[in-house]
C-alpha cells in the first residue's frame, strides 16, 4: 500500500485526507442516526399518555427532552403551554415547527461535508491525472543518451503511475461517499417526515389539553 502511495506522488495525499474524513463522518452518522436517538417509535404515544389530563411536571418534561431529538421537539410544546396556558393552536404549531427546524439542522449535520467529499474526490483524482500527464509530456522532452527527445522511461512510468493511481483512488473515495450520502439523506428525510407527523398529532393533543384546562 505504501509503495502505491509513493508511486502516486503527492497529489494522492489530499485524497487520503478526504477518505479518512469520509470514514469518520460515516461512522458518526451511523452512531447518531439511530431510532432510539432520533425518534423512538412509541415516544409520541407515551408523551400523550403522561399529559392526557394536564401538563406533566418539569422533571418529566426534562426527561422527555433528554430522551431523543423528537423528545426535544415535543418537550418544547409542553414548555410553551406551561409558560402560557392560553397559547393558541397556531402559536403551539409555530413553536413545534421552530423546534422541528432545529432538529432538521441537527439531523443534516455533516451531510453537506460528505456530499462535498463525494464531489471533490473525482476532481482531486483528475488533478493528479493532469499532474501525471504533465510529467509524462515533460519526460518526452528530455534526452536519453545521445538520442534527443527519446524521453526518460523512468519518468514516463512515474507519470503514468501518478495519473492512473490518482484517478482510481479518487473514484474509490467518491463512490462510497456518494452512496452513504444518498443513504443518510433518505434516512434523514424519513425521520423528518416521521417527526412532522408526530408534531402535528401532538399539537392537536396540546390544543385539546389547553381547552380542557
Amino acid at each position: 500500500m505504501f509503495s502505491i502511495i509513493q508511486a502516486a506522488g503527492w497529489p494522492i495525499w489530499p485524497l487520503i485526507a478526504c477518505s479518512v474524513l469520509a470514514v469518520a463522518l460515516v461512522i458518526e452518522r451511523f452512531v447518531s442516526l439511530r431510532d432510539h436517538k432520533v425518534a423512538p417509535p412509541k415516544l409520541t404515544d407515551e408523551a400523550i399518555t403522561v399529559s392526557r389530563t394536564s401538563v406533566p411536571p418539569a422533571a418529566i418534561v426534562l426527561q422527555l427532552e433528554q430522551n431523543s431529538i423528537l423528545g426535544r421537539v415535543l418537550a418544547r410544546g409542553l414548555r410553551a403551554l406551561t409558560l402560557n396556558p392560553r397559547l393558541s393552536e397556531d402559536d403551539l404549531r409555530a413553536t413545534l415547527e421552530g423546534a422541528g427546524r432545529e432538529a432538521a439542522h441537527e439531523l443534516e449535520r455533516y451531510l453537506s461535508a460528505l456530499a462535498t467529499i463525494a464531489s471533490a474526490a473525482p476532481l482531486l483524482g483528475l488533478l493528479g491525472t493532469v499532474i501525471g500527464m504533465i510529467e509524462i509530456f515533460g519526460s518526452q522532452g528530455g534526452s536519453t543518451g545521445s538520442v534527443t527527445g527519446a524521453g526518460n522511461p523512468a519518468q514516463l512510468a512515474q507519470g503514468i503511475a501518478i495519473a492512473l493511481y490518482n484517478t482510481a483512488f479518487g473514484l474509490i473515495v467518491a463512490i462510497p461517499a456518494l452512496i452513504f450520502w444518498r443513504y443518510f439523506r433518505g434516512q434523514v428525510d424519513g425521520y423528518l417526515l416521521q417527526m412532522e407527523l408526530a408534531s402535528e398529532r401532538f399539537v392537536r393533543h396540546l390544543n385539546t389539553l389547553r381547552k380542557s384546562a
